[in-house]
């Protein structure tokens, strides 16, 4: 699967307006990420264990 075939999605907190968020595609074994704003900017590419302690982060930090 190539990165044009993934199916993107933003997180339903957020507030979209201004395109200040992240949009994420789940691929089996690898997270993808992309700037909502530059969507054929730079990506990454995490493994699920990394999105998780990301998402850890995240929240622990508020």
């Amino acid at each position: 699967m190539t990165t044009g075939e993934l199916t993107w999605f933003k997180s339903s907190y957020s507030s979209g307006g201004d395109g200040d968020c992240v949009e994420v595609a789940l691929t089996p074994g690898t997270v993808h990420v992309r700037d909502s704003k530059d969507r054929q900017g730079g990506r990454l590419a995490l493994s699920p264990a990394s999105w998780a302690d990301f998402l850890a982060h995240a929240r622990r930090q508020g």
